[in-house]
């Protein structure tokens, strides 16, 4: 199974600085190749203490240059809010600068402190969302942009071309049953970040697999799936450092994408998640951040590897990517949680037989 590592730059409250978030998060970073682990991810945020990763694809660069080998993933980049041009301009620079190491994947984006700041009316997101995801996976293949009924995109060649092809690598997020069809649409794998009970997660996949396979006409690739784990020896220790921080960090996405607010899930696209507000008004917020831990594979190693066998038994993914710094956590515990992690459960996971990840095929594209 390949096994991703996944930093998320948080600094909630401002407690430290964001240079001293970032020199440690960026070392834990480092230590993924020389622990095992087969890919370093990153995640767009803006604006806000959640997370501090406003660039995915430069992060993911600086990664590059210090990694000969991990995969490099994006998890997500946030359509709605670039401009596709640039956006196939910085995936296949990417590309070529890490020997075509990179894993794409793509989102819409759900904080409305984001969209306004971005100037943009969330309304638009799945629409814009749509559209540019075509236009950016048509053009990794084919070598240039052009169209979309709202981009207008006059033709225009990426360059420098890709070097190889995204199919296969290319996958995107999606929490609402409405996005399931979408991406299959797409032909693109799903990116699983665990926000709901497993076995409602089994009913979206069975409405992606049947409108992947006939439009595709073959089955979909496995999914990746996402998590905050957490690790330690002693299970006691583990379960209080995993209830005090996954909570801590659920508490953090609530305040960032304003889950209490009576516009959460209001605007058009977007429905599905009034039922999250409902959830919580119900739960309480302390509430609602309990279930989202325990949907989390933590404990010790052989708990947590039971917890992912679980999650293999629902969604079967070839790819888990963990996040294992988050919520304020004190670098020296964010630092053993990785250690006893790449210690104790990546050599386990890495025994188990799953279907590789796809390799990217040599494209030849060259100018007319």
């Amino acid at each position: 199974m390949h096994v991703g590592y996944t930093p998320i730059f948080q600094n909630p409250g401002n407690l430290r600085s964001d240079a001293d978030v970032y020199r440690e998060e960026v070392r834990l970073a480092e230590m993924a190749e020389p622990l095992g682990f087969d890919s370093v991810w990153g995640i767009e945020h803006h604006f806000t203490d959640y997370t501090m990763c406003p660039d995915v694809v430069q992060f993911l660069t600086y990664m590059a240059g210090k990694t000969s080998k991990v995969k490099l993933g994006s998890s997500v980049i946030v359509l709605p809010w670039h401009d596709p041009m640039r956006v196939a301009e910085q995936i296949s620079m990417l590309d070529h600068l890490s020997g075509g190491r990179m894993i794409l994947g793509l989102g819409r984006g759900l904080g409305n402190v984001e969209y306004s700041g971005f100037r943009i009316d969330q309304g638009e997101g799945r629409e814009r969302f749509v559209e540019y995801a075509e236009l950016l996976l048509e053009g990794l293949e084919r070598g240039y942009l052009e169209g979309g009924a709202h981009t207008k995109q006059p033709r225009r060649d990426i360059r420098p071309f890709p070097l190889r092809s995204f199919r296969g690598r290319s996958y995107a997020a999606a929490v609402s049953p409405e996005s399931m069809p979408i991406m299959a649409r797409l032909g693109v794998g799903l990116l699983v970040i665990p926000q709901k009970p497993w076995d409602v997660v089994k009913q979206d996949f069975a409405i992606y697999t049947e409108t992947y396979q006939k439009v595709n006409g073959c089955a979909p690739p496995q999914p990746l799936c996402g998590g905050f784990f957490f690790v330690d020896k002693d299970a006691a220790r583990a379960e209080d450092m995993a209830y005090k921080y996954i909570n801590a960090y659920y508490h953090s996405a609530m305040k960032h994408y304003e889950m209490t607010a009576e516009k959460f899930g209001q605007h058009k696209g977007y429905e599905f998640y009034r039922n999250v507000g409902k959830y919580i008004s119900r739960h309480g917020m302390d509430g609602a951040a309990k279930d989202f831990t325990d949907l989390m594979p933590w404990g010790t190693p052989k708990q947590v590897l039971e917890k992912i066998a679980y999650i293999r038994e629902i969604i079967n993914p070839n790819a888990v990517l963990c996040n294992l710094s988050y919520a304020g956590m004190p670098h020296e515990e964010a630092e053993r949680n990785v250690r006893c992690f790449a210690e104790y459960v990546l050599p386990e996971l890495h025994k188990w037989q799953t279907t590789p990840m796809a390799e990217p095929g040599m494209l030849d594209i060259r100018a007319a």
